[in-house]
Parts: C-alpha cells; sequence; structure tokens
C-alpha cells in the first residue's frame, strides 16, 4: 500500500502536538475574548465550506462583520490580533509537539521522502513548528491558498508544488471530516493519529489507510 509513496505531509494543529494541551492552555485567553470566539466559530465553519477564493482573509473578514454586526475594518483588525498575532506567544512558550516527531521527520528525511506540512491556520504562527520545518521541503497554510480543508484545492496544489503525484503522497492528519476526507477526496493516501483513548479501546480509523499513536509507531509502519 505505502511502497510508491513518495512524500508525506503533515496537518499541524492535533496531528504535531495534542490539541488538548491548545485547549488547556487556551482557556483564559477565548474567555478574555469569548463574544469574538463566538462569531468567528460560525465564521470559519462557513469557510470551511467555501470554493476556493482569491482574497480568503478578506472573505472571511466579510463573513465575519456580518455575523458580528461590525465594519469590515474592525472585523479586519479583530481577526488579526486575536485569532493570529495574539495566539503567536502561546505556541512560543507553552506547547510542545509529540514526542518522538522529530526523530520521525528526521528519519524520514534520510530516507528520501520529501517532507511537507499543509494546515488550515498559518504555520508561521507557530514559527519554524519546533524545528520541525528546517526538514520540509514545502510549508504550506490553506487559508493562503484560498480554501480550507476538506476542499480537494489546497491538497492539489500541494501536490502540484511538491511535484508529485497524489497517489503516491502520504497525508497525516488527526481529523477524520477535515484531513483524511479531504485528503482521500484528492487521491492521497492517509494516516490518522490517534488519541490515547482512541488508541486504549482499540478504535479503528476506517476511513484511513493506517491509524498509529506515536511517531515511533507511524515511522514503522512506513518503513517496513
Amino acid at each position: 500500500m505505502l511502497e510508491d509513496i513518495k512524500a508525506i505531509a503533515f496537518d499541524i494543529d492535533g496531528t504535531l502536538y495534542p490539541q488538548v494541551s491548545l485547549y488547556y492552555k487556551i482557556i483564559p485567553y477565548v474567555i478574555k475574548h469569548l463574544n469574538f470566539y463566538r462569531y468567528y466559530s460560525a465564521t470559519r465553519r462557513k469557510m470551511h465550506r467555501t470554493a476556493p477564493l482569491p482574497d480568503f482573509y478578506e472573505y472571511q473578514a466579510r463573513i465575519y462583520a456580518e455575523n458580528a454586526h461590525c465594519s469590515v475594518a474592525d472585523a479586519r483588525k479583530m481577526l488579526k490580533e486575536i485569532a493570529y498575532d495574539g495566539l503567536k506567544p502561546l505556541f512560543r512558550d507553552k506547547i510542545k509537539p509529540y514526542k518522538y516527531t522529530t526523530e520521525a521527520f528526521k528519519t524520514l528525511k534520510e530516507k528520501g521522502f520529501k517532507l511537507a506540512l499543509l494546515s488550515d491556520f498559518p504555520p508561521s504562527q507557530k514559527g519554524d513548528v519546533w524545528g520541525l520545518s528546517n526538514y520540509c521541503d514545502l510549508v504550506l497554510g490553506s487559508e493562503e491558498l484560498g480554501a480550507l480543508k476538506p476542499s480537494k484545492y489546497p491538497f492539489g496544489v500541494l501536490s502540484m508544488m511538491l511535484e508529485v503525484e497524489p497517489s503516491q503522497i502520504l497525508y497525516v492528519g488527526n481529523s477524520i471530516k477535515y484531513d483524511i476526507r479531504g485528503a482521500k477526496n484528492a487521491g492521497m493516501k492517509t494516516a490518522m493519529i490517534c488519541t490515547k483513548f482512541r488508541s486504549f479501546i482499540s478504535t479503528r480509523v476506517r476511513e484511513a489507510d493506517f491509524s498509529f499513536s506515536n511517531y515511533r509507531q507511524f515511522l514503522d509502519i512506513v518503513l517496513k
């Protein structure tokens, strides 16, 4: 199944670090900006269903402005300051990647795989992504491409920019709805990282080509 894989691409949030650690750390921040996040959540739900856009950020600001009954200029300002720039210190100082993640990236690179990141939020929000971007041939944010997952569009751009056929790309994520289905619909192989609870109860992710609980296990599966 994986014999023809030439490139491996990863989601970031919840895939390279435990999403629960973000939720735990972000609670005071969300409470501080609770009114913003109420409208932002509704905005993002709509953006996930939107076709590729020539200016994602402008359209997002307009949708937020409609939801929050504010000016588009105020929406742009709040989105930048709260949803994007405001979270940067959190990732820099408090969020850590999964154990063995760096080891996995280094080993895969040494084995000759092309590596990439494709996230629905700007990868730059996480700096150098804990050093992992140094191993990557390509780092993309789907917002900058114009469409959020599960749209096939960002996956198609990923394939084109890597110069690797979709069928030869393994995409790794933590969401069935956005990562696994989106990549599958684009013709890629998929792998899903499971929570400790899912792994404990041995619930297989049927829609992914395989699932794993840590990055050493992931290496074993990919390199066997």
